[in-house]
């Protein structure tokens, strides 16, 4: 039971950070595009923001699993 809530804790909080990182440089990369800073350099530095945001994203979802089973697990001992 400590794996499976030392699991969730790390999905859960690496995906937030992951997902607010993404976001932030979405946001920058936007402001780049429409600046013209560095010309087509914004569609790189906003592809790799999207990879880390999706990142994110599977990460938090793998700790809402590992959150499901500890719950589910903690219930089969409360019935027992």
């Amino acid at each position: 039971m400590k794996q499976l809530k030392r699991r969730w804790l790390v999905y859960a909080i690496s995906g937030l950070i992951l997902i607010g990182a993404g976001l932030s440089l979405s946001i920058e990369a936007a402001l780049y595009r429409f600046q013209n800073i560095g010309g087509f350099s914004w569609i790189g530095y906003g592809t790799v923001a999207l990879i880390i945001f999706n990142s994110g994203i599977c990460l938090f979802g793998q700790g809402v699993i590992y959150k499901v089973r500890l719950d589910d697990k903690r219930q089969q001992e409360l019935n027992n």
